[in-house]
This record gives C-alpha cells, sequence and structure tokens, in this order.
C-alpha cells in the first residue's frame, strides 16, 4: 500500500496510476534502443495526462526512464505542444482561443468574462477543482470565432453574454465520474 496521498486529480493511488502508465507503455512493445520509440513519446504522454491530469515532473522523469530518453527530450516535447500542461487543470478546463481571428473578434473580452465569472486568471483552477481557465494560441477553428473549447467541446462565435450559460451548463452537470 502507497504512503504518498491520493492524486489530486481523480483520488487514485499514485501508485497505481504509475503502474496503469507502465502497462501502457509495456503494450506499445518498445525496444529500449530502437530510434522510434520517440514516436510513440506523444501517445504515452497524452495517456500520462489522463491518468494523473498533468504532467508534473516526477511523471515526465518516470516517462523517460521507461523509455530511456532524457528528461530535456520530455519536457522540451510538452513545452512544445500546448495540449500538455505541467499543473493541475479543473474537470472542465476552458480555453480561449487568442489567435488572430479569435483576438480580432473579441476573444480578450470573452476571456475577461470567464476569469470575471470565475475569479481567476488565466492558467489559475477554481478551488473546487472544477473549473480552470487560460488563454490558448490559434485551435485551427478560425471561421468560428471567437472559439472557447470546454474539455474537447468546441463552442463557436462566443460573445462575453454566452459566459454565463455555458458556466451554467458545467455548473448543473457537476464533476463528470470517470474522468
Amino acid at each position: 500500500m502507497s504512503t504518498k496521498p491520493p492524486c489530486q486529480c481523480c483520488g487514485n493511488d499514485p501508485a497505481e496510476l504509475y503502474c496503469r502508465l507502465d502497462e501502457f507503455i509495456a503494450s506499445l512493445d518498445l525496444q529500449p534502443r530502437d530510434p522510434r520509440r520517440k514516436g510513440h513519446l506523444i501517445k504515452i504522454l497524452h495517456h500520462a495526462q489522463k491518468l494523473f491530469g498533468h504532467l508534473p515532473a516526477e511523471v515526465q522523469k518516470h516517462v523517460a526512464a521507461r523509455m530511456n530518453l532524457h528528461h530535456a527530450d520530455i519536457s522540451g516535447v510538452i513545452s512544445f505542444y500546448n495540449h500538455f500542461t505541467t499543473t493541475p487543470r479543473g474537470k472542465y478546463d476552458i480555453s480561449v482561443c487568442m489567435g488572430t481571428a479569435c483576438y480580432v473578434k473579441g476573444a480578450d473580452k470573452v476571456l475577461a468574462e470567464f476569469e470575471k465569472q470565475l475569479g481567476l486568471s488565466s492558467g489559475e483552477v477554481s478551488e473546487d477543482a472544477l473549473f480552470s481557465v487560460q488563454a490558448l494560441r490559434c485551435v485551427g477553428a478560425c471561421g468560428l470565432a471567437p472559439v472557447v473549447m470546454v474539455n474537447d467541446k468546441v463552442y463557436g462565435r462566443v460573445e462575453p453574454k454566452d459566459v454565463q450559460g455555458i458556466l451554467n451548463d458545467y455548473r448543473n452537470k457537476g464533476i463528470p465520474e470517470n474522468e
């Protein structure tokens, strides 16, 4: 039995999460010196983030050791791709696109309204861990500008007046099970 406290994102025993991550990596049947193993890194990091909720340094080092890579290789990929995070996020992760098309159509005002209604600044998580909010680079849905994503759901042509309704929909759902 692990003496570590339960994982903040899911309440699971961290040892169990590491075991599940190791099982996933093993299922890929990667050879320690095969240069193609790096091709699986993003898939592994997505799986790790799904398990842990984020990718703190200890998870990065664990992946690096299992893949026979340097920690710098792992952290470089994480810092390059906007999807990965090293800090916890809420169950409902709100991302406001700040690409040129979205910004020109008022994304900054939409972000400000989310921050105001949640009492958060971009990059923060609510105390109940239900919501996090962040600015995001272009999501590639410029025709829907301004775009907001809540987890994987895309909202297009969002205006500040829409923010309360979006938040209420998720507040009414509460904390999702099995996530």
